[in-house]
């Protein structure tokens, strides 16, 4: 089967062109997953949806078919978390020990991603000995080689594509709730539109450090989503005044010695406990974002305790 008559749907000219319906893009992904589509088709497809912009059905139906493609790789898990951050403002990835912090309350979180380009300061690879057995994180290009394949044509383009954005949302352990983070806070509203679609009920996006799921603790951030499936617009107040950026470059944080109580880090510890809350709020761990910061100060404080018992 070919991908032309659907390049020819979001390409055909201006007043002709329109977008794809969420069938339409699930069967144009159907088919570049399966191989059956020419390299050509593919890059034309995606550098014009780049262009002028993908709509949340098209978002929508090439997620749906990545599901399919992929169905049952992982084990059902409580919380999905995905982590596709491109790596160049990252810093050390806090939002791992915040992630750890939720599976010490006995959630199960499942992670995903590729994380192997980063520098060693902001590895999530190197710093998983830290998260404990209820998180589990699977590499992108051992979970789904064809899609690792779609993401990397990256480096083809010198651009990224839609697809960055349909691996946030793919959720492949089937959790009822998933966190999302993004760089371009336009993509909260259409990630949550199309998650709706797809029949998500649990969901939090925030515009989170380099992309990935991790809250500021110094600013104001409003979070996106999904509520027992409405939409939500959830704003949560600073936790830390410290005016600084999220990752200084100069001030790397060495995540073993923070997690074993070797060094404190005051900001650091707000930016895991912040980012845990949101992530226990989504999970309905608690009713407000207030409790769940409350909820995740006392999960710090206690995570070695946490570990004891684990062992």
């Amino acid at each position: 089967m070919s991908l032309a008559p659907f390049v020819q749907i979001v390409a055909r000219g201006k007043g002709r062109t329109r977008a794809m319906t969420m069938d339409e893009a699930q069967d144009a992904m159907g088919i570049i997953l399966n191989g059956e589509a020419a390299p050509e088709a593919v890059g034309a497809l995606l550098m014009v949806m780049r262009l002028r912009g993908e709509t949340a059905a098209e978002i929508a139906g090439f997620t749906a078919a990545l599901r399919a493609h992929v169905d049952g790789a992982l084990p059902r898990s409580d919380l999905d978390w995905p982590s596709y951050a491109a790596g160049r403002s990252r810093g050390a990835p806090l939002f791992l020990l915040a992630a750890a912090l939720v599976g010490q309350a006995g959630y199960r979180v499942s992670m995903h991603g590729w994380n192997s380009h980063q520098s060693g300061v902001a590895s999530v690879r190197d710093a998983l000995p830290l998260v404990g057995p209820n998180v589990a994180y699977f590499p992108l290009e051992t979970l789904s080689p064809v899609a690792f394949d779609l993401l990397a044509l990256r480096d083809t383009f010198g651009l990224r594509s839609c697809f960055n954005t349909v691996l946030r949302m793919w959720n492949p352990s089937n959790a009822p709730a998933t966190v999302q983070g993004v760089f371009h806070p336009s993509y909260r509203s259409l990630q949550a539109q199309a998650a709706a679609m797809l029949g998500q009920e649990q969901l939090c996006i925030i515009k989170g450090g380099g992309g990935e799921f991790e809250r500021h603790p110094s600013k104001d951030i409003t979070a996106f989503g999904l509520r027992d499936g409405v939409h939500i617009k959830q704003k949560t107040r600073p936790i830390a005044d410290d005016t600084r950026r999220l990752h200084e470059a100069d001030a790397p944080v060495d995540l073993n010695a923070l997690w074993h109580g070797k060094s404190h880090d005051r900001f650091a510890i707000a930016t895991i406990t912040g980012t845990a809350a949101l992530a226990l709020w989504t999970l309905k761990a608690t009713p407000t974002v207030a409790e769940a910061q409350d909820m995740a100060q006392d999960l710090w404080a206690t995570r070695h305790q946490h570990e004891s018992l684990s062992a």
